[in-house]
């Protein structure tokens, strides 16, 4: 497996990403780089094209040379956030962000045969920017008022181990077509925090629920109110489902804690 860096493959360069992709000739490519600054796409809709949406026409046009398939990573984002039930593959797209128009013109790009994932509210083990560090983080010094999380943005939690096997199965199943993954169970930002803060072992009433209205200062990109999943490809397709949120999230506390607890190394 190769997975060249931001330095080696920069996705707004075609010249750098036919180069990449037919030196390597692999037989696929999982393309899960992306502008995901929601905020930060808002604010600069030319580079959330530039890297989200014409990124991935030089990734499919490279792959098309090297005869390989494509696996692209997109969004929950690409749905208006209005629906009140869970969106399957064949519900009709209509994003309200940059972010959210920008990966639906990648999914766009792509050739007949190739293979998009859907997923949404991604956290793991690496990485700095995903919820679970950040509410543990805040969690374990909590300021006076402890945490406001918004409570009206509905959506699934994906843990990126439990992704990252089913993208594996997609792969290497040769399966095409668009597959909403994420793990069972739907819930807010302000649940999933108070979640998070009881499988690490303290008190879930630290967490307080806000409307997204009152977020001071406002967020510049607008947040789908619902982007609940249904993960109706893989059901139907009689594909296993990832596990449910609760399950993946109380071993990814553990493993975060056991780091964070762990003594430091010593280096001869």
């Amino acid at each position: 497996m190769v997975s060249p860096s931001s330095e080696v493959l920069d996705l707004m360069s075609r010249d750098s990403v036919m180069q990449c992709i037919t030196s390597v000739a692999p037989d696929a490519v999982v393309h899960g780089a992306a502008f995901t600054n929601v905020d930060g796409c808002e604010l600069d809709p030319d580079k959330a094209l530039r890297v989200n949406a014409l990124g991935t026409r030089h990734v499919a046009e490279g792959a098309r040379l090297a005869g390989a398939r494509v696996c692209y990573i997109s969004t929950d984002y690409v749905f208006p956030g209005d629906a009140g039930r869970p969106y399957t593959e064949w519900d009709a797209t209509g994003p309200i962000s940059v972010y959210g128009r920008s990966k639906l013109g990648g999914e766009a790009e792509l050739d007949p045969g190739s293979t998009i994932v859907r997923t949404s509210w991604v956290c793991g083990r690496y990485g700095q920017g995903n919820f679970v560090k950040t509410v543990l983080r805040v969690a374990s010094n909590p300021p006076p008022e402890g945490l406001r999380v918004v409570d009206d943005q509905h959506g699934c939690p994906t843990f990126a181990d439990d992704l990252a096997r089913m993208i594996a199965l997609l792969v290497v199943g040769r399966l095409p077509g668009t597959f909403h993954v994420t793990n069972q169970g739907a819930t807010t930002w302000f649940r999933f925090a108070r979640a998070i803060v009881a499988a690490a072992g303290l008190d879930p009433a630290l967490v307080h629920p806000i409307a997204t209205s009152a977020l001071d200062p406002p967020r510049p990109a607008p947040r789908p109110a619902w982007s609940v999943l249904d993960n109706a490809a893989l059901r139907l397709s009689g594909l296993p489902l990832l596990p449910e949120y609760h399950e993946s999230l109380d071993r990814l506390v553990k493993v975060l804690l056991d780091e964070i607890t762990a003594p430091p190394r010593t280096v001869l």
